[in-house]
């Protein structure tokens, strides 16, 4: 799949007003939350836009079948794959686990469910519900764990309504700006 830095603009871009699933806030207020929370925790660059670009397979999903809000695939990995030719693996591992970052905290911390979404929880169990004992093990020895468990967080806290308001215009620019400072800064 090949895809540039104006593709990813024109997702946001068409997810501008779209409501995300389950919430009561844009797909793009989402993504520019987690992006700002992403920031405003030090986080680097590279994890930063991860943040922002975590939901980017349900968009480009979307964008291929507008009127349907639940697509059967596995987003975080579509996403992965969409992101890593341009960003590396900094951008794209963190993207592809958060959804093993969901299910390693359900499992691992008894009050991270009753926290989550009712939209969350039900994507939960069709993402595989709970981890074994050795697939927590697993994923706690990946190189991306951390990062990974930080965007989860920002995930489930960047759905608040009013949080960090910016003009969808604004947003797409602070988007398009970190794209830049990233991609000066990639290896692959």
């Amino acid at each position: 799949m090949q895809i540039c830095s104006d593709t990813l603009i024109d997702l946001y871009r068409q997810a501008a007003h779209r409501v995300h699933t389950g919430e009561r806030i844009t797909h793009l207020a989402h993504a520019w939350q987690c992006g700002r929370l992403a920031e405003k925790s030090g986080a680097s660059l590279s994890l930063q836009l991860a943040s922002w670009l975590h939901d980017v397979g349900h968009l480009h999903v979307q964008s291929l079948k507008p009127s349907s809000d639940w697509h059967p695939i596995d987003h975080a990995s579509l996403g992965a794959q969409m992101l890593k030719p341009l960003f590396g693996r900094a951008v794209s591992e963190p993207v592809r686990l958060h959804v093993m970052a969901k299910r390693y905290l359900v499992t691992t911390r008894e009050n991270y469910a009753r926290k989550l979404s009712a939209d969350a929880l039900q994507s939960l169990a069709r993402q595989g519900g709970h981890l074994s004992e050795e697939e927590c093990a697993g994923f706690e020895q990946d190189e991306f764990f951390a990062d990974a468990i930080k965007l989860r967080v920002w995930d489930d806290l960047g759905k608040k309504e009013g949080w960090f308001e910016v003009a969808p215009h604004d947003a797409l620019d602070d988007l398009r700006a970190l794209i830049v400072s990233v991609s000066s800064s990639c290896v692959t």
